[in-house]
């Protein structure tokens, strides 16, 4: 593999690595934090759902950054 290809190859694997992380980020956010909290300052308090949802979405959010390191460790010196 040339040093072009390595290089084309680096930058792809980089932007994927960004992607899957910032939709585990939105997927902490969105899907994780934002219900957990509006529940709990919400008139109803945090249910068993909202809780489920909430420890669901930290699991993925969790993963997706996970598979994005995993992508790191590709790269090609």
């Amino acid at each position: 593999m040339d040093d072009r290809s390595k290089l084309v190859n680096n930058e792809r694997l980089k932007l994927l690595a960004t992607f899957v992380n910032g939709m585990g980020l939105a997927t902490f956010a969105i899907g994780g934090l934002g219900p957990l909290i509006s529940s709990i300052y919400g008139p109803h308090g945090l249910t068993r759902p909202v809780a489920i949802l909430s420890a669901v979405c930290f699991l993925a959010a969790f993963v997706l950054h996970y598979a994005a390191s995993l992508f790191l460790r590709r790269l090609v010196p």
